[in-house]
């Protein structure tokens, strides 16, 4: 019973000093207000209804948002296009998610959470190439003929872990490698996985997105952040909450539920 009592005290101690980190802080006091795209996109928001808590960026807001102290019916949601939200100057939102991989040029202008995704590299490639035999592993991976964006963390990712049976062809952008794809000219290519997923269902008409490393397996993964205003001081608070929810295991929950389970991309091994 003691240790019970120990661990509601220290439960509600925590919670507490988390939304006192928060207080006064916010655009409109006891109110968070998040933004996201216009639409936002499966797997990130489900049914362009973030509301809802369905899909990887919503839930891991309300996962924030509770962290410091605020139920889920003090969260407003507001819309933003990509570049608005990386402009300088005033902002109608305290926090917004849409992918916004950290760069040290937008941080220059807007602040950054820490990360709360590090993107894992995926294979991009086409139904024809499945239906030959390719599969979610190193061995069937060797053999394909590659594609790569020059200038990406694929060219030595690809070199290190996959060890293809042919030096792959490199490319100016990923529009050229799918491109090339649509071609035949190569079998796969390696990109992020947010932008595989995209590149699969939109670019493509028989895309598919066979399979995913595991993040710690890329040199410099793509890290995502939630922007805040610059110099906004609510920046500490939200940092601390992100950091609770990966010690406590939260945010790794979120991401086996909404980008591997239902996007159903497996991990290679």
């Amino acid at each position: 019973m003691k240790l019970l009592m120990t661990s509601a005290l220290f439960l509600a101690t925590t919670a507490g000093a988390f939304a006192q980190c928060a207080e006064g802080l916010t655009m409109d006091e006891g109110t968070l207000t998040i933004a996201t795209g216009n639409p936002a996109y499966f797997p990130w928001v489900i049914d362009d209804a973030p509301e809802t808590k369905q899909g990887f960026e919503a839930a891991v807001a309300y996962a924030v948002a509770a962290k410091m102290g605020f139920a889920d019916d003090q969260v407003t949601w507001v819309r933003s296009s990509f570049d608005q939200a990386i402009q300088p100057g005033a902002k109608d939102f305290d926090l917004n998610l849409q992918q916004f991989s950290i760069t040290e040029e937008r941080d220059e202008i807007v602040d950054f959470s820490a990360p709360y995704y590090s993107a894992a590299m995926a294979v991009v490639t086409r139904e024809p190439v499945v239906n030959d035999g390719a599969e979610a592993t190193l061995a069937s991976l060797k053999g394909l003929a590659w594609g790569a964006h020059a200038s990406t963390t694929a060219v030595p990712m690809l070199a290190e872990v996959v060890q293809p049976d042919a030096d792959p062809l490199l490319y100016g952008d990923n529009a050229d490698v799918v491109e090339a794809m649509k071609a035949n000219q190569i079998d796969a290519a390696l990109m992020d996985l947010p932008t595989a997923l995209y590149t699969a269902a939109v670019l493509m008409d028989d895309g598919v997105v066979l399979g995913q490393f595991p993040p710690e397996r890329s040199e410099n993964p793509d890290q995502f952040g939630m922007i805040l205003e610059e110099g906004n001081p609510l920046k500490a608070c939200v940092d601390e909450a992100i950091g609770a929810l990966k010690a406590d295991g939260t945010l790794a929950a979120i991401e086996n539920q909404w980008l591997s389970a239902t996007t159903g991309v497996p991990v290679i091994k």
